[in-house]
């Protein structure tokens, strides 16, 4: 016989990734103040389009925030589709690119950071905006939820 999944909001999944995001706010806050701020964000964007290859610096920024989105819940595989926009906007050497290559190089590069990012903002804002598991849920959290499989 095959029972019924449990919906999202009572799975214990659900409730250890809400209490990790609230026990990790110091951390995640301190994470996103770091890829938002001018040497990383939008220098990284000036230096795509400048054609400049320290936009590969970016990838740090990327791995990093991945490494702490996935630690708020070790026990759950991240979403197929962000972990192939990671996958291919990481891991990548400036080596020698040319100027016919750089948009197929590096516009990867910039995506996966975007993605990843988005992902920090909302752990971080329904980090401080939710009290309760919502049972009516906002985009970004349904997002969130949906990254981590929960959704």
């Amino acid at each position: 016989m095959v029972g019924t999944m449990a919906p999202p909001l009572s799975r214990p999944d659900t409730r250890a990734l809400f209490d990790n995001i609230k026990s990790s706010l110091p951390e995640l806050e301190r994470l996103l103040a770091a890829v938002c701020q001018h040497w990383t964000y939008e220098d990284a964007v000036y230096r795509f389009y400048h054609r400049n290859p320290k936009v590969f610096e970016l990838q740090a920024s990327t791995v990093a925030i991945v490494d702490a989105l996935q630690a708020l819940a070790p026990q759950l595989e991240l979403d197929p589709l962000f972990r192939g926009i990671i996958a291919e906007g990481t891991c990548k050497d400036s080596g020698d690119i040319d100027e016919s290559r750089w948009l197929s190089e590096t516009r990867s590069i910039l995506e996966a950071f975007c993605h990843a990012r988005f992902f920090l903002e909302m752990v971080v804002k329904y980090g401080h905006n939710l009290e309760e598991l919502p049972d009516m849920r906002p985009r970004g959290w349904a997002a969130v939820l949906r990254l981590f499989g929960l959704r």
